[in-house]
C-alpha cells in the first residue's frame, strides 16, 4: 500500500511517526482513521494499545516469511504498546481452511502441544519476552462449551461465510466443506474478543479471518479492533511465496553459515523487498543505501549487510561476523574450517567405492541417481578438483568431497 500518511484533523508527530511505523511494508491498514484515533487516546492516556498476532502451531519451524508480522509487532512493540503473541492450540484442533481447497488434516493434540514449544522459543527471537503477553486461546475455547458455541455461530450468518474466496470456490467446484471448518474464523474472531485486541495483525491470506474478529467485537459490545495485514514474502527465488515444500526457505534455526549463504544468493531486486519487511533499519537508512548503489556502490556490499543483520538476530553478531568469513572462504575455492566427518567402508579390498555411492552415503546426495545428475552438471568436487566421471571410484583414504558451494564432507574411506 503507498506509504503516503494521510491524517485529519492534524496528530502530533510521535503519533505521525507511529503511524509511518504502522504503515511500512504492510499491505492494508483498516480502518486508517480509526487506528489514528486509537493512537492519539493512548497518547492521550498513557494507556498502551492492544496488539494482537495469533500462529497456529500447525509445523515445528517458523521460516523467515513469518517473521514478517513478528517484525511488525516488535516495531510496535518498541513503540510502548502490549504486543500478545496468541498461540493457537484451540484452532489448530480445527485447522485453518484459509487458502485451502480442501479440507486441512487435524493435529492431535501432542503434535500441537510440541509445535507450540518451539513457536514460543523461536518468536522471541524477534519479540522481546519480556515486554509480550503470551496467550493460548484454548484458555476461553475450551470454556466456551457447547451452549457458548452455539451463541457465538448465531453471531454470524452462512451467506457473510459464503463470501470467503475459498469457499465459494469449493463449493462452485462440488469440494467437500466440513461443517467444522466454518467454526474456525468464528473461534479466531472470539480471540480478539476475549483479549480486547485494537489491532490484529496477519498476512494478506487472513484478512476473512481478521475481519470476523471486527464484525465479532462490535456484536459483543466492544470497539472493534483494526487490522492489518503484511504482504506474503517471495522465497529466495524470487518468484513463490517462502515455502518448506518449495525449497526457497530459510529457517530461523538453520545454521549460521546456511541462513548467511542464502541471504545473499536472493537477486539484487528482492533484497529491497526484504530490506523493507525484515530488516530494523529505518525507511531513511534504507532509501540512503539505495541511493548509493544506483550511484555506483556494490550491490553485493548492501546484501552482506542485509545477511549480517538477520543472521546475527537469531545468531549473533559473533556467528554473522564468521559465516561472512566463512562464505568469502568458499567462494575462493577454500574450504571451511568446521566441515561434518563421514567414516565409510567398502574401499578396503584395494577396488574403491563409487563415487555415487559416497555421495549418498555421505549425505550430500539423497540417492545415487541425483549424485550423477549433479556430477553431470560439474557441480561435484573432491579435493577441489571437479568430478567429471561418474564411474570414478575412491580408494582407501580421506577426502575433502564438495556439492555446490555450501554442501562440504570430509570423508574417511577404510
Amino acid at each position: 500500500m503507498s506509504d503516503t500518511i494521510l491524517t485529519n484533523p492534524p496528530v502530533s508527530e510521535q503519533i505521525r511517526e507511529a503511524l509511518a511505523i504502522t504503515l511500512r511494508g504492510c499491505e492494508e491498514l483498516l480502518p486508517q482513521d480509526d487506528w489514528v484515533k486509537k493512537l492519539a487516546r493512548s497518547e492521550a492516556s498513557g494507556q498502551p494499545l492492544r496488539i494482537k498476532l495469533g500462529l497456529d502451531p500447525t509445523a515445528p519451524d517458523i521460516h523467515v516469511g513469518h517473521t514478517v508480522v513478528l517484525n511488525k509487532m516488535r516495531q510496535l512493540q518498541d513503540l510502548g504498546h502490549q504486543v500478545i503473541f496468541l498461540i493457537g492450540d484451540f484452532t489448530s484442533l480445527i485447522g485453518d481452511p484459509s487458502g485451502r481447497n480442501s479440507t486441512r488434516p487435524p493435529l492431535s493434540a501432542e503434535q500441537i502441544r510440541a509445535n507450540a514449544e518451539t513457536y514460543k522459543a523461536q518468536a522471541f527471537k524477534v519479540l522481546d519476552p519480556a515486554r509480550t503477553e503470551l496467550r493460548y486461546n484454548s484458555e476461553w475455547s475450551d470454556a466456551l462449551g457447547a451452549r457458548g458455541m452455539i451463541e457465538l455461530a448465531a453471531r454470524y450468518t452462512v451467506a457473510r461465510m459464503m463470501e470467503r474466496n475459498d469457499f465459494a470456490e469449493r463449493f462452485r467446484a462440488g469440494t467437500p466443506i466440513s461443517v467444522h471448518e466454518f467454526l474456525y474464523p468464528l473461534m479466531q474472531g472470539y480471540d480478539s474478543v476475549a483479549l480486547r485486541s485494537d489491532i490484529e495483525l496477519g498476512g494478506t491470506d487472513q484478512k476473512f479471518n481478521l475481519l470476523v474478529g471486527r464484525h465479532l467485537q462490535q456484536e459483543y459490545g466492544q470497539e472493534p479492533q483494526c487490522i492489518l495485514t503484511m504482504p506474503l514474502l517471495e522465497g529466495t527465488d524470487g518468484v513463490e511465496k517462502m515455502s518448506k515444500s518449495k525449497g526457497n526457505y530459510i529457517g530461523i534455526t538453520e545454521d549460521a553459515n546456511t541462513m548467511f549463504a542464502k541471504v545473499l544468493s536472493i537477486s539484487d531486486e528482492l533484497m529491497w523487498r526484504w530490506y523493507t519487511l525484515l530488516s530494523f533499519r529505518s525507511m531513511a537508512e534504507i532509501e540512503a543505501l539505495q541511493r548509493e548503489v544506483a550511484a555506483g556502490r556494490n550491490p553485493k556490499d548492501a546484501k552482506v549487510m542485509l545477511a549480517k543483520e538477520i543472521t546475527a538476530r537469531f545468531h549473533s553478531a559473533a556467528a554473522a561476523d564468521a559465516a561472512e568469513v566463512d562464505f568469502m572462504n568458499r567462494s575462493r575455492g577454500g574450504v571451511p574450517d568446521e566441515i561434518p566427518e563421514v567414516g565409510l567402508s567398502g574401499a578396503s579390498d584395494g577396488s574403491g567405492l563409487g563415487i555415487g555411492l559416497v555421495l549418498k552415503q555421505s549425505g550430500l546426495a539423497p540417492s545415487t541417481s541425483e549424485a550423477n545428475r549433479l556430477i553431470d552438471g560439474g557441480g561435484v568436487r573432491v579435493d577441489s578438483c571437479v568430478v567429471s566421471d561418474k564411474g570414478l571410484k575412491l580408494k582407501a583414504g580421506t577426502y575433502v568431497v564438495q556439492v555446490g558451494k555450501r554442501k562440504f564432507a570430509r570423508v574417511k574411506l577404510g
